[in-house]
């Protein structure tokens, strides 16, 4: 049973769990995943928001198979891209599903960004949605620009593993990671898994869940981010969690070993926010500071602020 203590008290954020539950229910997890995929497209077209002004969306393919959308706002301030990578579990999500998103973000940073439509599980299960992500980030590479990668969610842990990949092949150019409320491989029982295993909006079995379709081996650091030995190297951060979510303590226990390895490292835990709570951010307050700060987080990182 859910306990007073994994439950915020903000009524922007409740009213907002309030009616995500009425397009995806709590256990939205054992229904079959073209129903759980119809439940979270109505869920996202719901908190859809109009487009900032003089915004410009263009659809690519990359490498023959992986759809990207690539978003150019009016005003352009910077050569360096975001790349962001889409939350979902890794079994719902796509390109739409976090358009108004990308385009506020985009926006807000005066900055090109590119979203990926990578391949789901359980069709498709690891590395495949890694490879394309890895993929589409090398193909933003090639033309020698800056790129800030960024991801929420499942997008969290497959940027934060790109980002240990691209080390690892001493690939150059991206000069920042955004990790918003991410999995990065906890150990689902102990801190904020046990803490917080039934908070609104995502419990510790839902994290089981999605981790026992996606079939990522249980010691490859590329799929676990915390299983990495060693963390220097890597590019600034700036790592965003929920407090009322169970996989708070990755970000804040990656965000901790970035800092002792010697990575430039801002960490922020929104007080008051359940998990997805970006969606929130026009009806909550808690939710709207949370993703003004990610945009100044993003926008420090472009070198724009």
């Amino acid at each position: 049973m859910t306990t007073d203590r994994a439950i915020p008290t903000e009524p922007g954020i409740l009213a907002f769990h309030e009616r995500c539950e009425d397009f995806y229910p709590a256990d939205a997890v054992n229904a079959p995943i073209q129903q759980q995929r119809a439940w979270y497209d109505a869920l996202c077209a719901e908190f859809d928001a109009p487009s900032p002004e003089g915004l410009a969306r263009q659809d690519e393919i990359v490498g023959g198979r992986i759809p990207v959308r690539c978003y150019r706002p009016a005003a352009i301030v910077t050569q360096t891209r975001i790349f962001y990578i889409h939350g979902g579990g890794f079994v719902v999500g796509s390109l739409q599903s976090h358009d108004a998103i990308c385009a506020e973000i985009a926006h807000a940073a005066k900055a090109e960004l590119v979203s990926v439509d990578y391949r789901l599980a359980p069709e498709h299960v690891w590395p495949a949605a890694f490879d394309d992500c890895f993929e589409v980030l090398k193909w933003l590479l090639v033309d020698g620009r800056p790129l800030v990668i960024a991801g929420d969610s499942a997008g969290g842990n497959l940027a934060a593993g790109a980002m240990l990949k691209a080390r690892a092949e001493a690939i150059g150019g991206i000069v920042g990671q955004v990790l918003i409320y991410p999995g990065l491989g906890g150990d689902l029982v102990s801190g904020s898994y046990a803490e917080m295993a039934e908070a609104p909006g995502l419990s510790t079995a839902d994290v089981a869940y999605y981790r026992d379709v996606l079939k990522a081996p249980a010691e490859n650091a590329f799929a676990h981010p915390l299983k990495a030995a060693d963390l220097s190297g890597l590019p600034p951060a700036y790592i965003t969690s929920a407090h009322f979510d169970p996989m708070r303590d990755d970000a804040a226990h990656y965000a901790q070993r970035l800092i002792a390895a010697g990575v430039n490292v801002t960490y922020r835990d929104e007080p008051q926010m359940i998990h997805a709570w970006l969606r929130a951010r026009h009806m909550s307050e808690g939710a709207r500071q949370g993703f003004a700060h990610l945009c100044r987080g993003v926008s420090d990182l472009l070198g724009t602020l």
